[in-house]
């Protein structure tokens, strides 16, 4: 049976007229909990030329048997085709990318963050323009789980040296070698297939797109101290806690966890 499921939609909005009043906040529930708190019309600030924007829409998920793991393939060898399964994304995978970034990104942050911060981070860190950009970096590998109809996950890997100064450490500690290494920076599943196989295939596949992007090197994550249930996805995927960080969204700042994963 479908249900009515309300999920954030980002965008940039070119402001030629005089900015709109901003209309009373309420509470929109994706699921059990609260994802976003704006009105559903689209909201415009006072700064003088391209602002982003987002907004809210209602939309009926249509539910799917769970996907088989795929192996990692490329749309480009299938001209036209929509293959099933993990592959590299493109540059006309953005959008969609992006829309899915915006409904799970929040899923993932600790109870009680605001969701004003969840939507600062999302419309400037996860814009259609920087999937693009990911999409042809010879420093990134952005990936999906495609069941060929829509988008189910993405994954996306950064080869180069962390931001931060204490997961260089924790990872230099581990390992005794200088950067660069390969960052698990990002790996997301739609909620309607979690515990289907979608997270698990991405895994296997961001494990060997992280041996092609940087041979040898080692492969971390920074993830949510509070985020059990993704702890203990990544101690099942081989990721070991090797120290700690923090993490600012928005406005706050949040206190992670630094893992790497040992060579089989």
């Amino acid at each position: 049976m479908s249900k009515h499921r309300t999920v954030l939609v980002t965008g940039a909005t070119h402001l030629r007229h005089k900015p709109l009043a901003r209309t009373p906040r309420r509470a929109v529930r994706c699921r059990s909990r609260t994802i976003i708190s704006r009105s559903p019309c689209l909201v415009r600030t006072s700064r003088p030329r391209t602002e982003a924007a987002y907004y809210v829409r209602v939309v009926t998920p249509e539910h799917s048997p769970a996907p088989s793991a795929g192996n990692l393939t490329d749309r480009r060898t299938a001209p036209g085709a929509r293959p099933g399964g993990v592959r590299r994304a493109g540059i006309d995978d953005a959008a969609e990318t992006a829309w899915l970034a915006a409904l799970t990104f929040p899923l993932a942050c600790p109870p009680g963050t605001p969701p004003s911060d969840m939507a600062t981070h999302i419309a400037h860190k996860l814009t259609p323009g920087h999937f693009r950009e990911w999409a042809t970096s010879a420093e990134h590998a952005l990936l999906v789980h495609d069941d060929g109809t829509r988008l189910l996950g993405y994954a996306l890997l950064v080869l180069g040296r962390p931001e931060g100064a204490a997961e260089a450490e924790a990872v230099l500690a581990a390992t005794g070698r200088e950067a660069p290494y390969v960052e698990l920076s990002k790996i997301y599943v739609h909620p309607d297939v979690l515990g289907g196989g979608v997270a698990g295939a991405l895994m296997r596949s961001a494990v060997d797109a992280a041996a092609q992007l940087g041979p040898g090197l080692p492969f971390w994550l920074g993830t949510n101290a509070r985020n059990e249930r993704a702890q203990a996805f990544y101690r099942k995927s081989g990721f070991e806690v090797v120290g700690r960080r923090t993490k600012r969204v928005g406005d706050l700042d949040h206190d992670d966890l630094v893992l790497l994963r040992t060579p089989a």
